[in-house]
């Protein structure tokens, strides 16, 4: 289950929030149909935040202690150069082509990138752990990031784009920032359907729920 969600930080709503949630629904349906995405008049969208599991991971979990990992061959096959760069697939994931599409830039760097550079936090990173999920065991089974966890590190970010482009201009970004958030299927697929522990205490409906609550307790910041 993807879930595509675009959020907001308290305190700092546009009035393009609306337009921009069209806006993100249409890239989507775009990407499927390769057909050609055009930004709405005037709306302006100067980065790209990334949350989630493998399906946005851009690398962050190359640099923590995990078994989820695919900084190795035959994943990154058809990127620049055939270069595993943590990536879960062959070549760019659906965070690259969303923000290369947007006209931001071409690939959306992890959070945890060493080579990351300041200059990289003014137009999005990418905070996503592969095989992470909204139930908090899913991430605990393989020590990968949480959402909370990304939550914790988005905050750690904001502080320093504001020490890299001032506050101003931090809070306009963060104000028409695209926020994708994409997560539930390593919660289904592996927490519930395979390690079944919590089978013991919910049936699908309940664990739906407890996703449901997952997702909304990220969205508010309550992690």
């Amino acid at each position: 289950m993807a879930v595509l969600i675009m959020m907001k930080l308290p305190g700092t709503y546009s009035p393009n929030s609306l337009i921009l949630l069209r806006f993100m629904l249409l890239l989507v349906l775009s990407y499927r149909t390769n057909a050609l995405v055009k930004l709405p008049p005037n709306v302006t969208i100067p980065a790209l935040i990334a949350f989630g599991d493998s399906i946005m991971d851009t690398g962050n979990n190359n640099n923590i202690k995990t078994i989820v990992k695919c900084n190795f061959p035959p994943y990154g096959q058809d990127f620049e150069g055939g270069i595993p760069t943590g990536r879960f697939c062959n070549g760019k994931n659906p965070s690259d082509l969303i923000v290369e599409e947007l006209g931001i830039k071409e690939l959306l760097p992890a959070y945890l990138d060493p080579n990351l550079k300041p200059s990289d936090l003014s137009t999005g990173v990418c905070f996503a752990s592969g095989a992470s999920g909204y139930d908090p065991l899913t991430p605990k089974i393989v020590s990968v990031i949480s959402m909370g966890d990304q939550l914790k590190m988005f905050k750690e970010y904001i502080v320093k784009l504001k020490g890299v482009v001032g506050e101003n201009r931090a809070n306009f970004i963060l104000a028409n920032t695209l926020f994708l958030i994409v997560a539930g299927s390593d919660d289904l697929a592996n927490t519930y359907f395979t390690i079944r522990t919590r089978q013991l205490h919910y049936d699908v409906p309940a664990y739906a729920d407890l996703m449901v609550k997952g997702a909304s307790d990220f969205i508010k910041g309550n992690i």
